[in-house]
């Protein structure tokens, strides 16, 4: 299966820490990263009940790491978009339909969950390449922290191993900053500049490129950056002999 990497941002209580690590390794995954997390103690230790090792090999972190060193990136999150027009959190799948979108990747697959009080802020989920919600009912949305866990944990165990290699997270960062630069050349409306590349985020990430695919998008984008340089400029030089006219 791929390489599935639970990280809590910014965990508030320590008790709910322990609890997602003891979670964990009732459905058999065992890397736990901590942004920013509160501190831990005997209470977190006891929570973790059996899975104190699990704990005890948790990785503190920063999410520029995790985003640098992860094939994929998801965000949970309880608040969604009801309208494509809002594409922050939209589109977003459940942990069900997770599950199908990595059982082909190969590498480190970070699942992001936010703050207890506050899930994760718009910056985070922005840098997601995917968005998961859980359905809950409206009467009673909101999941303990490390419920929200067991639910994804239960749907990604088993899950059989990816068949090859997705573009790493600086080449997929390096067709992003191309992107960028040619919405310059084609002028696109600087107003429209932020969604437009959220967009092409979401969907390229979705789209689970293979190296050679995002060299093919490179390539791509350049031929067009070409044509809209219009022809090279004629060299005499370079002309060769006059033709002779028979």
């Amino acid at each position: 299966m791929p390489e599935v990497q639970v990280v809590l941002v910014n965990p508030l209580y320590a008790g709910n820490v322990g609890s997602v690590a003891r979670v964990m390794k009732n459905f058999g995954l065992a890397r736990l990263a901590l942004v920013d997390p509160c501190p831990l103690g005997d209470e977190a230790l006891a929570m973790a009940s059996h899975a104190r090792d699990l704990l005890e090999s948790a990785v503190t972190t920063d999410l520029d790491r995790v985003f640098a060193g992860s094939a994929l990136t998801v965000a949970t999150t309880g608040e969604v978009a009801q309208s494509v027009c809002s594409p922050m959190r939209m589109p977003y799948f459940s942990p069900r339909e997770l599950r199908g979108i990595l059982a082909d990747v190969e590498g480190t697959v970070s699942i992001l969950f936010g703050r207890e009080n506050r899930g994760l802020s718009n910056d985070e989920v922005r840098r997601a390449g995917v968005v998961c919600t859980i359905p809950t009912s409206p009467s009673y949305p909101i999941l303990n922290l490390s419920h929200a866990v067991g639910i994804v944990c239960y749907e990604l165990a088993g899950i059989p191993r990816g068949t090859y290699a997705l573009a790493s997270p600086a080449e997929m960062e390096s067709l992003y900053a191309h992107l960028d630069r040619f919405l310059d050349r084609v002028e696109h409306p600087p107003h429209k500049r932020e969604i437009t590349l959220l967009l092409a985020r979401r969907v390229l990430s979705r789209a689970k490129l293979t190296i050679r695919e995002a060299s093919t998008l490179h390539g791509l984008l350049r031929r067009t950056e070409r044509l809209l340089d219009g022809p090279a400029p004629r060299n005499d030089d370079d002309a060769g002999p006059p033709s002779v006219v028979r």
